[in-house]
């Protein structure tokens, strides 16, 4: 029996081989278990010893792949122990080439999982700054570097296939004024995201206004930025078109411009007119989110119904139903001040005289 285990075969490979075989299986179930709770003490150990978070963010990114690659290594040498002749086993070398694809698999797996964890934290950074380029800059620089990882990626497996890098780079070349052409729009997208990361016109959460779109930003893209309109539509403008547009950013001013007429009746007198004008102004003076650096209240004009009144201040608070308040308020109490002084807000009207006609009778004009 024991000569049969040591000198008989299997598909042409000795017993040996296959006991071999499994007991690196085996092996590499236990040590995968065994090496990631080592792992873990390792991580641990060495997070406890430093203040910065950036080598938790690279064990964690790394135990999952580090898994993989235990499982990857423990297959393929139990594979290899067992010497399977070519001819009878022609899968040996795709095994290998496949084998090298799943190892270029799980470092791109790394790869990305560590520049996820950055990009997470350093979001986080960025909000404790000032600043909000940072804010927009960070996931713009993330998206580039899983685009560049994306790319290497297809090219190393392309040349683990067996296909050549620079006989591929070369028809890029031979084909690059096409795909220029047929890419000019992206790259130009490109560009213009980034001239908006750089100027900073504004910012993601301000509401901006342009000829033909108002509302709130809610992400700047590669290719366009993404405006939420008052109305709670979606609008996706190219980010080339939005850097040659005209943009106001409105949440960019520290006030906000109040600018109205009121009408009193034509019965009012000069005397009246002016103590009117001194309580508007008043109003003015007393509320405490009206900015006091400038505000015209002006009898500017003789209306047909009305004599009109100019008022010209603004809001302290930009915000839109903070600045709604202080205007409400203000009108609220200019209508208690005209009514304090006896004077009427007029209307729309038209009075009708008769008038006599020749021969007496009385005409409608």
């Amino acid at each position: 029996m024991h000569a049969m285990w040591a000198h008989g075969a299997f598909l042409g490979v000795p017993f040996s081989a296959w006991m071999m075989s499994l007991l690196i299986i085996l092996l590499t179930l236990i040590s995968q278990r065994y090496l990631i709770r080592a792992f873990h003490r390792v991580s641990h150990a060495i997070s406890a010893r430093t203040t910065t978070p950036l080598d938790d963010l690279f064990f964690d990114a790394a135990e999952k792949p580090a898994s993989g690659l235990i499982w990857l290594l423990g297959v393929m040498a139990s594979v290899h122990v067992l010497h399977l002749p070519a001819a009878s086993f022609p899968l040996i070398a795709p095994l290998d080439a496949l084998a090298r694809m799943a190892g270029i698999m799980i470092v791109v797996w790394f790869a990305w999982r560590l520049l996820e964890g950055l990009t997470v934290y350093f979001q986080a950074r960025a909000k404790q700054t000032d600043t909000p380029l940072d804010d927009q800059l960070i996931p713009f620089v993330s998206k580039t570097l899983k685009i560049f990882l994306v790319i290497t990626a297809i090219l190393v497996f392309a040349q683990n296939m067996g296909y050549s890098i620079s006989g591929l780079i070369a028809s890029l070349g031979i084909g690059g004024i096409a795909v220029a052409m047929a890419a000019k729009d992206t790259i130009s997208n490109i560009f213009g995201s980034m001239m908006i990361l750089l100027d900073r016109p504004f910012t993601v959460g301000d509401w901006i206004k342009t000829d033909e779109f108002e509302g709130v930003v809610e992400e700047v893209g590669f290719r366009s930025t993404r405006i939420r309109t008052f109305d709670k539509t979606l609008v996706n403008v190219p980010n080339s078109q939005l850097a040659n547009m005209v943009v106001e950013n409105m949440d960019a001013r520290s006030v906000r411009r109040i600018k109205m007429r009121i009408g009193l009746t034509y019965d009012t007198t000069p005397e009246q007119m002016q103590q009117a004008i001194a309580a508007i102004e008043q109003v003015l003076c007393e509320h405490s989110g009206v900015d006091q650096t400038y505000s015209l209240v002006k009898f500017d004009n003789f209306d047909d119904s009305a004599l009109s009144i100019f008022l010209y201040y603004f809001s302290k608070s930009p915000v839109w139903e903070e600045y709604l308040q202080v205007r409400q308020e203000v009108n609220l109490r200019i209508m208690k001040a005209m009514d304090g002084l006896g004077l009427a807000f007029a209307f729309p009207s038209m009075s009708i005289y008769p008038v006599l006609s020749e021969n007496g009778d009385e005409q409608v004009e």
